[in-house]
């Protein structure tokens, strides 16, 4: 997978390949010793002309496992863990529930380890295979392109009948960035993507994500996947019969469950008595509390609830990363790990609180509950992405506009505004495999658009390999 040089020189194109083109090398080193023999056995069963293609195939499969199986595998274990923590039951149903879970967890962590090994395998074999045929040089400018897209049908090993459309829409928008980096560093086309350099549009894309996440959270909790919405029923914070009677509200329908949120409450130790008559759903939603005492009462809740998210999304990284960094200066690694846990932590409880904080906010200026007034209060709770570091707003940004765009399509479908025949079967597979070509394309030919710590993950897995002519083989002969 060269880059071109068609166009560009020998030395432009030695240039770039200098950079990484023997990470196929380093990677072959930074191979585990256990499966070393298992590659050595099959390799020295190659001719010794196909060897190094077959070598970068194998080890690029299985490096592109280990992450697979690396990143779900880590997630599944802190799930089944604060599962074990949680108050156990001395019903015999809970054992089974945690053995189920524990299958389950299995099962998706091989599941998604031969989807990354079979993406990286497809993509280093295609890539060999078009430059074999049709010559390196003369394919270097779309070969990528292509191996990327043939590499995308591999999101079937996930699962035949499992849809992953907020996955396929997050790597949508992943290749859209690196394409609008490509435009904003282009001389000619530079001026239209001039916008795209706003430095808060990724708080921005918060605030307009938000507003159908959340809209969609009370309003319509179906358009929403299935472990998302989990996800925002923990956080939220609001027992589903509440959630029931602000949407009974919004929506201008009669209260189906005015008695049940009131039992609710005297379950909490509350004696609410909620009128038929309301206008506004604050005395839902906190009871006799005010605005006000709910929000710090809930901000804290929030922040305890949070905790738990983030300790792996920091931990993981800094044992599987950073694991000789923690040999030689632990304090520091562990000091960062835990700033950014209660950092990030910080944003989900402060983002949770500020999306009642300003419906509230709302509702009581305006005396009225609607809609449009639950999609604009929702909409300014993005603001606080800004407690986020940088460089993870963008990335929390975009994986949250991913999943507002599948509730709204999902919201447009259901209302009937989208046919049923203009439907993809497996929609989800087609624009990952669009998306991924974009990225590989981007991966061997615009290299400079990529931040330095995926272009690292993306060197070690695949590996760029060296021009023919300098291959080690090659100098020796």
């Amino acid at each position: 997978m060269s880059p071109s040089s068609a166009d560009h020189g020998e030395e432009h194109r030695y240039s770039r390949l200098e950079i990484n083109g023997f990470a196929n090398e380093h990677d072959e080193m930074a191979a585990p010793s256990t499966a070393s023999s298992t590659l050595g056995s099959i390799v020295d069963a190659v001719p010794a002309n196909e060897r190094e293609k077959l070598r970068r195939i194998l080890v690029a499969s299985a490096k592109g496992f280990s992450i697979g199986a690396g990143i779900k595998g880590g997630l599944a274990i802190f799930a089944i863990l604060a599962r074990w923590t949680r108050k156990k039951s001395p019903r015999k149903g809970i054992v089974v529930t945690n053995n189920s879970a524990i299958v389950a967890a299995l099962k998706e962590t091989l599941r998604y380890g031969l989807f990354l090994g079979t993406f990286a395998g497809t993509f280093v074999s295609t890539d060999e295979v078009i430059g074999a045929l049709a010559g390196h040089r003369r394919t270097a400018r779309w070969r990528a392109l292509v191996a990327g897209a043939v590499a995308g049908s591999s999101m079937l090993l996930t699962g035949l009948e499992d849809q992953h459309t907020s996955l396929a829409i997050y790597i949508l928008m992943r290749a859209a960035v690196l394409a609008s980096r490509c435009g904003i560093k282009s001389k000619r086309f530079g001026k239209f993507f001039k916008p795209l350099t706003w430095k808060h549009g990724d708080i921005f894309l918060m605030c307009l994500s938000s507003s159908q996440i959340l809209s969609a959270y009370i309003l319509k909790q179906d358009s929403l996947p299935a472990t998302y919405k989990s996800f925002l029923n923990k956080h939220g914070g609001k027992d589903p019969v509440i959630l029931q009677g602000v949407k009974d509200i919004a929506s201008g329908k009669p209260f189906t469950n005015l008695g049940a949120i009131e039992n609710y409450y005297k379950t909490m130790g509350v004696d609410v008595k909620l009128k038929p008559d309301m206008k506004v759903p604050c005395s839902i939603v906190h009871g006799n509390q005010s605005c006000t005492g709910h929000i710090f009462t809930f901000l804290l809740q929030a922040y305890q609830r949070a905790l738990p998210v983030y300790l792996p999304v920091y931990l993981i990284p800094a044992l599987i990363v950073h694991r000789k960094g923690l040999l030689k200066r632990p304090s520091t690694i562990l000091a960062k790990g835990l700033f950014g846990t209660a950092r990030s932590s910080l944003f989900l409880s402060v983002y949770c609180a500020s999306a009642w904080m300003w419906t509230c906010f709302l509702f009581r200026i305006f005396k009225r509950c609607n809609i449009p007034m639950v999609a604009m209060g929702t909409f300014p709770t993005g603001l606080a992405l800004a407690i986020e570091k940088k460089s993870r707003r963008i990335e929390i940004s975009l994986y949250c506009l991913a999943r507002a765009i599948e509730s709204f399509f999902t919201c447009v479908a259901d209302a009937g505004y989208l046919p049923q025949s203009r439907r993809i079967k497996r929609a989800d597979v087609v624009v990952f495999s669009l998306s991924t070509a974009i990225i590989m394309h981007c991966y061997a030919e615009e290299r400079e658009v990529f931040r330095s710590k995926y272009l690292n993950v993306l060197d070690w897995v695949f590996g760029v390999p060296p021009p023919p002519c300098e291959t080690p083989r090659c100098r020796d002969r």
